[in-house]
């Protein structure tokens, strides 16, 4: 089983990267926040910071790119090609209401005939740059039988790889995923497929081979793998015991890196109560230091909070 870690914007930047590859490894690729490029520039100098080479060493990255306009998603290719990238990724998936209002992400899937041209331009350029496009997805924007006329565009192309989402828009991150669906994905696409969406222990990754009647290849893991850093051990060799020892080591690498390139504190407390939302579904009884953790406004606050949650 291959193993993508998902992007998170805000949070699975080159910091967390670096220091979950150094203490837990097994991703085969890691796809980093989507840039978002304009008339005027492919990526702003934080974007750029994050997807330049010397900040991800030893990491197979693969940069994401959100947006309609062949041209902004050629001119981003062009630049990343220049840093030596040469696979990118296509976010038709996000659900987010700006992202959509302006017919990127998800809200892109509403207008198929521009999709086309879209895609047409985009891989026309790949060709032409010996660059490789995969495509991140939900199965529809307003209904999941989108997925059939969407299957029939994707197969005029060479994608690399479809990563599948299968929900659509309006189902945020909510509610069982449409399994039929990636099912139907299954039997006629063209290109390898990624499955992504709820597998957040062995559980749930059985489950998805039982409703699909298939064993994927690949799969990639977002909040899941945030939420338990050790769900790749879970996936790959059946053990589901958390490893808390490694955990605090990747709590306090993050800790100490944050409070290097952010400041004042309420900055830093800002990325570790985020994470915080996410690490405390793998803890018992800490509802009430949680609480406590979450209106800490000062580092030595949240110290004392953390060091309890600890012992």
């Amino acid at each position: 089983m291959q193993i993508y870690f998902a992007p998170l914007e805000g949070l699975t930047g080159h910091i967390y990267r670096n220091a979950y590859n150094k203490l837990y490894g097994q991703i085969d690729k890691y796809f980093a926040p989507f840039i978002s490029p304009c008339e005027k520039y492919s990526m702003i100098p934080k974007e750029r910071k994050d997807l330049a080479p010397e900040n991800n060493i030893g990491i197979n990255l693969i940069p994401q790119i959100l947006t309609s306009k062949s041209e902004f998603f050629i001119n981003a290719m062009q630049e990343l090609g220049d840093m030596g990238y040469k696979e990118v990724n296509l976010n038709l998936g996000c659900p987010s209401g700006t992202v959509c209002a302006k017919g990127k992400g998800a809200g892109f899937l509403t207008d198929k005939d521009n999709l086309q041209e879209f895609l047409s331009d985009i891989y026309t350029f790949s060709a032409q740059s010996n660059t490789n496009i995969s495509i991140k997805t939900r199965l529809g924007y307003f209904n999941p039988e989108e997925i059939y006329e969407l299957i029939d565009i994707f197969n005029q192309f060479p994608l690399s790889e479809l990563i599948i989402h299968p929900r659509i828009r309006g189902d945020f991150y909510k509610g069982e995923p449409r399994y039929e669906f990636y099912s139907y994905a299954l039997e006629h696409a063209k290109c390898p497929l990624v499955y992504n969406g709820n597998i957040f222990s062995k559980i749930d990754y059985n489950i998805l081979c039982k409703k699909i009647n298939h064993t994927p290849d690949t799969v990639m893991l977002g909040r899941g793998l945030i939420s338990n850093p050790s769900l790749t051990d879970e996936l790959l060799t059946g053990n589901t015991n958390i490893d808390y020892q490694r955990f605090w080591e990747l709590h306090d690498l993050l800790y100490e890196e944050y409070k290097v390139v952010m400041s004042p504190d309420i900055n830093i407390l800002y990325r570790m109560k985020e994470l915080w939302t996410y690490w405390r579904s793998s803890f018992d009884g800490i509802d009430r230091e949680i609480k406590q953790l979450l209106k800490v406004k000062k580092c030595s606050d949240y110290d004392s909070i953390i060091n309890s949650i600890r012992h």
